[in-house]
């Protein structure tokens, strides 16, 4: 067999991918069940699945609803989510590419970049707040419910009088609020928009054309976002929300497939000097040299099964979301949908087996 090519077999049963003589499965039976399950069980209204290996789409396919009420069927290649969480990811590869082009150094301090947020107690670098090692806080209250549309900016005042939890590097807190630090600082060093500066930097050389900052505009293809709240047996549309100030820590909408490309992007080094990226996906230390799991944006861990990858959760008002990339199988799973946390992990676990175990 000639080096290079694939053969890509469809069944009922498993997909099949023959590179280079080695074969590769994925049992789509496993998958598909547990995300009917889901489904029937109403556990989720609606999740999307897209799983890359070896540079391959291999699956791809939405189940149960983007809009309840009108049954708008989820489609995993237009269906966008909220990703939460996810956003700092991409949002890493776009600091990522600022460090490159030597618009940002990762260990300057944080404060060079950000003239008019209140000096601290402890100094911190952009590495510290990519890595929630700053001591910058999370959220109070309903801060993560925030129904103003304010700009990035704007929303430092929610955070930017308080003391620092600790002393930088002695202490792990995660954060989105970092996050607006870190999209502060590039415009004020690239002198543009975060929002622009990311479209030209990530999302159109990935050509991730479906990936959006959430303006709370209409979108074509976008979903109703629902909770279930505990003792209620039906979703419930959650409140109307903006993240627009959040963009670079959880801002962004997207489909289960762009992101997976997304992954296959980063499993490539596509249009990203290697060296400074895989600063992005190793685990920081402590002071005590103690690992975080954390790199700059992306969770550098292992899975229930001890098995190392890279990406990022998502967790929202109306989104959640699994982006995992494992480098040693080159293979990339995402699993979005369009509800607040249903505590399925389990679940989850077994679609990521699906794919990985065989």
């Amino acid at each position: 067999m000639g080096k290079g090519f694939r053969i890509v077999l469809f069944s009922t049963l498993l997909v099949f991918q023959i590179v280079s003589g080695q074969e590769f499965r994925i049992n789509t039976k496993k998958i598909e069940r547990q995300a009917r399950k889901l489904i029937s069980r109403k556990k989720v209204p609606g999740l999307s699945i897209s799983v890359i290996r070896n540079d391959s789409l291999m699956f791809s396919k939405g189940y149960g609803y983007a809009d309840l009420e009108n049954k708008v069927l989820i489609n995993s290649r237009e269906t966008l989510f909220r990703i939460a969480s996810i956003s700092k990811s991409l949002s890493a590869y776009g600091l990522a590419k600022a460090v490159e082009q030597n618009y940002i150094n990762l260990d300057t301090t944080a404060f060079a970049y950000l003239p008019n947020f209140p000096q601290k107690k402890y100094d911190f670098t952009i590495r510290d707040l990519g890595g929630h090692l700053s001591g910058i806080r999370s959220y109070k209250g309903n801060e993560f419910k925030n129904s103003e549309n304010l700009s990035i900016r704007e929303g430092l005042e929610f955070f930017k009088s308080d003391s620092l939890l600790f002393e930088p590097r002695t202490d792990y807190a995660y954060t989105s609020y970092g996050w607006n630090l870190i999209s502060m600082a590039i415009e004020n060093a690239v002198k543009t928009s975060f929002e622009d500066f990311m479209k030209k930097n990530v999302l159109n050389p990935l050509s991730l054309k479906q990936t959006i900052a959430d303006k709370n505009e209409y979108i074509k293809g976008k979903a109703i976002f629902y909770s279930k709240p505990k003792l209620r047996r039906k979703f419930h549309e959650v409140e109307e929300v903006h993240n627009y100030f959040k963009l670079a820590g959880g801002g962004y909408l997207s489909t289960s497939e762009d992101i997976a490309n997304f992954g296959k992007a980063l499993l490539n080094y596509r249009k990203i000097d290697s060296t400074i990226f895989n600063e992005f996906i190793t685990s920081q230390t402590l002071n005590d040299n103690s690992k975080t799991y954390y790199g700059i944006g992306f969770q550098t861990s292992f899975d229930h099964k001890n098995r190392p990858y890279f990406g990022h959760f998502g967790s929202g008002l109306g989104g959640y979301g699994l982006f995992y990339v494992y480098p040693q199988q080159k293979t990339v799973i995402v699993i979005l949908m369009n509800c607040s946390d249903p505590k399925q992990q389990k679940r989850f676990n077994k679609i990521i087996d699906a794919v990985v175990d065989e």
